[in-house]
């Protein structure tokens, strides 16, 4: 029994996805989305992908923002670029009803890209993804702070709230980070 055991637990680490081994650890979590149940596990989901990370909210003033993100989503998706928003309220500007938040964002704003739901971005209450984003960037000081992570996982940059995302820098930046785009 204890030789079964043994072998199952040895094929089972053989065979578990290297993934793990390459995913940064501030990656390596699954989280819920906005106003759902399903998670996403984010190395299993985006590897070998870049990331453009965005602190959201809906009631700030940057919230017509998610047009641009939503344009930058549907421009690069195919090249190999993941938008994704984290719902926060650490500004005092999003939505208490998680439905009301989704409700702004893929009603009003028709955002087809993953959101995560709402959680802290910033301090010791931060989600492990913002923590290692703010570790290696700093943390967001207002809502709709970007984060442009390469596909092997290294944080390349970080946009404060007032840098638009369909501006020719950020632009520039995810050509950059992109296989096969040339600026």
């Amino acid at each position: 029994m204890k030789r079964f055991a043994l072998t199952n637990f040895i094929l089972l680490a053989t065979l578990s996805p290297a993934v793990s081994a390459s995913c940064p650890d501030f990656l390596n979590h699954s989280m819920r989305q906005l106003a759902s149940t399903e998670t996403i596990q984010f190395c299993e989901a985006y590897e070998g992908k870049a990331l453009l990370i965005v602190n959201t909210a809906s009631y700030c003033g940057y919230t017509s923002q998610f047009e641009g993100l939503e344009q930058i989503h549907q421009t690069y998706e195919d090249d190999g670029l993941v938008v994704l928003g984290f719902s926060s309220d650490d500004f005092f500007q999003e939505d208490n009803d998680e439905g009301d938040a989704a409700e702004v964002c893929f009603d009003k704003y028709e955002v087809s890209f993953p959101v995560i739901a709402t959680s802290p971005v910033r301090g010791d209450d931060a989600n492990p993804v913002f923590r290692g984003l703010g570790e290696a960037a700093g943390y967001p000081r207002w809502n709709f702070n970007k984060y442009l992570v390469t596909p092997d996982g290294d944080v390349l940059d970080h946009f404060a709230s007032g840098v638009k995302p369909d501006s020719e820098e950020m632009r520039t930046a995810i050509e950059s980070v992109l296989p096969g785009i040339s600026s």
